[in-house]
């Protein structure tokens, strides 16, 4: 078959795949702390010979070679609360799952205060679990993991009836990458490092409490692409249209 056709059908495969990263962009749009992704597209002639199916030949038009994070700084939201946290600058804060010890990366800084009982055995269980040890309050994500502090642990909050959250110094940890580059996407808009992104470090941003940052993906762009992908990816059917025309001609030659 007419190379061409192979050529429009890994396109169109392309398109779709760059169209839903501008969909989750547009969906994410009223998500605090949200970090658009930029598609990045490579050519298979010129750059490394790779197949994008088995079932396709190599070395034919051009692939979604990563969707990379949009560090872009985003404006901040007053709110009012008190667990409400943004980053001005560079940074990110840490989240704990206390059932596996993973550590993940937000920008989101809505937290809320969770109680966790320690029972006799040193385990915990978390808040509205009937326990007979001590009861502590601790800072959370509001999805039953722990934000870390500015020296990696939990933070403990020491509360009675007339304790003003407003008045009370939450230690809450910034911590940074020094390569922002190949950050898995998790649920509830939270961020895991990979290899090439380098060791924790502290982070050099500042923390405002009462506020959160907005996502950083603009409607008007994002729509823009939309258009721009949907129009490429109608192209490349034309393509495959018009090859499978050249080839049936072509058969019914005589």
């Amino acid at each position: 078959m007419d190379m061409s056709f192979y050529t429009a059908a890994v396109g169109a495969h392309q398109q779709q795949l760059r169209l839903d990263v501008h969909g989750n962009n547009i969906a994410n749009v009223n998500t605090y702390g949200f970090r658009a992704r930029v598609p990045a597209f490579s050519s298979l002639m010129t750059g490394e010979v790779r197949a994008i199916d088995e079932d396709l030949k190599r070395g034919v038009g051009a692939r979604m070679e990563d969707a990379e994070l949009d560090m872009r700084p985003s404006a901040v939201k007053e709110t009012h609360r008190a667990l409400d946290f943004a980053i001005e600058g560079h940074g990110f804060f840490a989240v704990q799952d206390p059932a596996t010890g993973t550590i993940t990366y937000t920008r989101d800084g809505s937290f809320v205060l969770s109680r966790f009982t320690t029972d006799a055995a040193g385990g915990q269980t978390q808040e509205g679990t009937e326990g007979s040890g001590v009861t502590q309050w601790y800072v959370s994500d509001g999805q039953g993991r722990f934000v870390l502090g500015s020296n990696g642990q939990r933070i403990v909050v020491n509360l009675d009836e007339e304790s003003d959250l407003t008045k009370i110094d939450f230690p809450i940890g910034i911590f940074d990458f020094i390569n922002y580059n190949g950050f898995n996407s998790g649920s509830e808009n939270r961020l895991t490092p990979v290899d090439k992104n380098g060791q924790v470090r502290f982070g050099t941003g500042k923390l405002i409490q009462g506020y959160l940052e907005t996502s950083n993906a603009d409607l008007a762009y994002e729509f823009s692409k939309v258009i721009e992908t949907q129009r490429s990816f109608q192209f490349m059917l034309r393509m495959v249209t018009a090859s499978d025309e050249i080839t049936s001609t072509v058969n019914n030659l005589r």
